[in-house]
């Protein structure tokens, strides 16, 4: 795709509606809108919103829009406003609504480069608040390369019931823990009732907060705007301030490609690891780099987390929420501390024009005494990183593990063997999988699934009957980030493609070593080479609509199962 050329000229990319006589049906739309004539040698920058009432991630953010909204009018540019969708990935969990999550992803990026693009803006402000909000928006902002910044909608605060902290993940977990016969009925709808107490995206190191923390470490989101809570008026105030600080990078050409490079993509996935980010993440920040033009692969991960350790004490492993984080000090006291240590790279620029190392000039150089969320680089809560890419015969192309929070990340045992999400959560609820299992969940790929859905109904099921660190899962789909236990998820190649995962028997031995890296099928290479040789692919599940677009076009998780490597 071509980019405008860089120019000094404020409006540059809308100068098209003051361009003379030849123009002006041009400028009677925008009359029909209410601009008058000195409008047109403002800057016209987009609002990407992403409010609905679909999900509470998202129900929180027409108040951040119109917060925006002022703010560029403020600063003396014209506010464009469309909308971009979500799926909420908590809702669909479980169902086939599911497989549109990652197919969402791709939706607001082209929602948002064919805006841009096609009315020409000078800038876009992208607001989002559920999972695939954050990489759908940044892929569409560096697809169309226009000064931009993200606002992320704000995490949720905590829910409470009995004296216990809930989250989205409480819920899951105890409806393992009921079928378990470990609670009660009438406890786990009170749990159901209070996990959620309001507006914003669910509360731990999970999928939302771990790609919100990652875009302030890239630069592309204002300093401590990503674990601010969406109810508290800061979040609002961050919002105005974001487009005020867009309309300067417009006057200075500042792009999302200025921004988004191999050394910045380095510092979030740094602060990824640093805080135990999601495993979707990994997926997120090839599709990222691919947009960037940046040579990133999945085995850029494994080399970040051999060098980062892993600093914050968060759920999903860990113990506490992203607010707290926030009055911990938030990402920009995790970014100081591994800027202290080499870990971080200051010359990064951001959007406020400043490079990190000038942003962070203030922060303290120690996380602050009276809190245990961050720790010091001497004592941290691992010394490696959590999401290790594991290859072997089962995954030569890689997969991807969160080995934090286990006491023993290596086993071996029998395969039980799924072919759907279902059918396996089903077992698990009957009580028919048992400690030392290696549970196998196929067809959930980018191509088989379609769309690559999360299996959080069954890694809850599993913690709530006490069997997340006895059971191995492994998947060619993905897990949500609020997921944890013995599991492997983003195998590839998948099952639809051939993968060995779809070559796996029941009783097959299978061993997870997260120590040596390796995901593999003990079986001979001669049997694996019959079984291939006899293999059939399934037919397509869908034919037709954006589920058949997304298996046609996907590429392997390993390449971020984006829509155009061709």
């Amino acid at each position: 795709m071509s980019t405008p050329n860089k120019t000094i000229k404020i409006n540059s990319r809308s100068a098209h509606i003051t361009e003379g006589k030849s123009r002006a049906p041009n400028r009677s739309m925008y009359y029909g809108m209410g601009y008058t004539q000195g409008d047109f040698g403002k800057p016209m920058v987009g609002v990407a919103n992403g409010h609905s009432t679909i999900t509470p991630c998202n129900s929180g953010l027409q108040k951040l829009a119109d917060a925006a909204v002022a703010g560029l009018i403020e600063a003396g540019a014209n506010a464009q406003i469309f909308g971009t969708p979500t799926i909420s990935d908590g809702m669909a969990m479980g169902t086939e609504g599911m497989k549109y999550s990652l197919v969402s992803r791709e939706v607001i990026a082209d929602c948002v480069e064919t805006c841009v693009q096609g009315q020409w803006m000078d800038g876009v402000v992208v607001i989002g608040g559920c999972d695939k909000n954050m990489p759908g928006g940044l892929m569409g902002m560096l697809r169309a390369n226009v000064p931009a910044i993200y606002v992320y909608g704000g995490t949720i605060l905590p829910g409470y019931y009995k004296g216990q902290e809930l989250n989205i993940v409480s819920v899951f977990e105890a409806v393992g823990q009921n079928a378990a016969g470990k609670l009660s009925d009438e406890d786990l709808t009170a749990i159901e009732q209070h996990a959620i107490p309001g507006t914003g995206s669910c509360g731990g190191m999970y999928t939302a907060n771990t790609m919100s923390s990652a875009f302030e470490a890239l630069g592309i989101s204002l300093p401590y705007s990503s674990t601010q809570a969406n109810e508290h008026d800061e979040k609002v105030r961050s919002a105005r301030e974001s487009a005020r600080v867009l309309v300067e990078a417009i006057k200075r050409d500042i792009k999302p490609r200025d921004i988004v490079t191999k050394k910045s993509i380095e510092n979030a996935v740094a602060v990824i690891m640093a805080t135990g980010g999601s495993t979707n993440a990994v997926l997120h920040f090839l599709a990222i780099a691919h947009c960037a033009g940046v040579e990133w692969t999945i085995d850029d991960f494994e080399r970040m987390r051999k060098k980062v350790p892993v600093l914050c004490d968060l759920k999903p492993s860990g113990r506490a929420l992203a607010f707290e984080l926030h009055k911990a000090g938030g990402i920009p006291q995790v970014m100081k501390i591994l800027l202290n240590a080499g870990l971080l790279h200051g010359d990064c620029l951001t959007i406020t024009g400043q490079t990190m190392a000038e942003v962070l000039k203030d922060v303290p150089d120690q996380p602050r005494a009276d809190q245990t969320v961050i720790r010091p680089i001497t004592n941290p809560m691992y010394a490696q990183g959590h999401l290790a890419i594991l290859k072997g015969n089962l995954s030569p192309e890689g997969a991807v593990a969160k080995i934090t929070g286990l006491k023993n990340p290596v086993m071996t045992g029998p395969a039980r063997v799924f072919d759907d999400e279902q059918s396996a959560l089903q077992a698990i609820l009957d009580g028919k999988i048992k400690a030392g299992d290696v549970m196998v969940l196929r067809y959930l790929g980018p191509k088989g699934g379609p769309g690559m859905p999360e299996m959080l109904a069954p890694t809850g099921a599993l913690i709530g009957a006490g069997l997340g660190e006895s059971v191995g899962l492994i998947t060619d789909g993905r897990f949500s980030g609020g997921t944890w236990g013995m599991v492997v998820g983003h195998v590839a190649p998948e099952a639809a493609a051939g993968g060995t995962i779809a070559l796996v028997h029941e009783g097959d031995a299978i061993t997870i070593d997260a120590h040596q890296l390796l995901l593999h099928l003990n079986v001979s290479d001669a049997e694996i080479a019959r079984r291939r040789a006899a293999f059939t692919a399934p037919a397509p599940r869908y034919m037709r609509g954006v589920q058949a677009k997304f298996a046609f076009n996907a590429s392997s998780a390993s390449k971020g199962a984006v829509l155009d490597a061709f």
